[in-house]
């Protein structure tokens, strides 16, 4: 059942909305001259069902992650359902303070954490989560919450910085510096964006749809400087060398090797490298990775054909070597 216009919420951008079997996100709300009416500008699930980037005859009314993931569509073809938190009320039946109470040994939070686990995949419904003040411990083992460089250590991060309130993700506890340096790196991550979006001055609906946080960030530590939103360049990225200590959980008797390894080696290679420091053939290896941003948490490394950059392992980490 589509909206009409007199039912648009005042809160349109940045809602999630269905049309027939497909879902959207909308980006845009107004006319389209020379036409006469209202539209939405929506931005697809599914990029193949979009047609364009958010522009019409030269002008562009909103951008999309994909040049063809936009539409524009009457309100009436649009259903926006109801928000998330008031289907979570629907199905369980308690109000918002019940639903996420701290006590997570309750039938209620039983509930709500196991339909967490298997429905959140979108970064929308994690910014109407942090609407909620009783949310502290959150549980997304298994979702498919996917960062911009498909990183499941950027979408933790983001995680923590998007939901202010959360002080146990997946059952490990938010330390102060966790928080912080996940802060830190979203405001830098995003800042270039920020800055586009209009910055200091009159900020877009849609960089504050999604990302409702951004600006309490940056009152908390400030506007990002112009030299961290800097990318790093390809050349710089071969010669970065990263402190890396290889720890042997399984093996109490071996000793932590530290190297000092190039960020864009190959986990094949480094495989390669403990292969002749083991004499454990590479195929039997099993890496993974710990951090000390990220307290309590393990990461998997997970193909050999990969960077240690593209799993964003820093200078100072611990790669955790096990074999069969």
């Amino acid at each position: 059942m589509g909206t009409d216009q007199s039912e648009l919420p005042e809160d349109a951008v940045g809602r999630r909305v269905s049309c027939g079997e497909e879902r959207a996100t909308v980006r845009y709300v107004g006319p389209i001259p020379p036409t006469i009416g209202l539209w939405l500008g929506v931005e697809w699930d599914n990029p193949e069902r979009g047609k364009h980037d958010g522009s019409h005859e030269g002008v562009s009314y909103f951008t999309c992650r994909h040049p063809t993931g936009g539409s524009f569509i009457r309100p009436g073809k649009a259903s926006f359902g109801v928000d998330y938190l008031a289907a979570v009320r629907q199905v369980y039946g308690m109000d918002t303070e019940e639903v996420l109470s701290e006590d997570v040994s309750s039938s209620s939070s039983k509930k709500i954490n196991s339909l967490l686990s298997m429905s959140v995949h979108q970064w929308d419904v994690v910014n109407e989560l942090d609407k909620l003040p009783s949310l502290v411990q959150f549980w997304c083992r298994g979702n498919r919450l996917v960062s911009s460089d498909g990183n499941p250590r950027t979408a933790n991060q983001m995680l923590i910085a998007k939901l202010g309130q959360v002080v146990t993700l997946n059952g490990c506890e938010i330390h102060h510096e966790d928080r912080r340096g996940a802060e830190l790196d979203y405001i830098k991550m995003f800042g270039e964006a920020w800055l586009k979006a209009g910055g200091r001055s009159q900020i877009s609906s849609q960089f504050t749809s999604q990302h409702p946080r951004y600006q309490k960030l940056i009152d908390k530590y400030g506007a990002p400087e112009e030299g961290e939103l800097k990318k790093i360049e390809p050349f710089a990225l071969k010669n970065q060398l990263l402190k890396i200590t290889f720890v042997f959980p399984e093996d109490a008797g071996r000793k932590p090797i530290e190297k000092k390894l190039p960020a864009s080696m190959l986990v094949q290679k480094v495989k390669g490298l403990l292969y002749r420091l083991l004499k454990v053939p590479a195929a039997d290896l099993k890496l993974t990775y710990t951090s000390p941003k990220m307290v309590g948490t393990e990461f998997e490394i997970d193909s050999d054909l990969k960077t240690l950059q593209f799993y964003s392992i820093e200078d100072g980490d611990q790669v955790l070597v096990r074999w069969s």
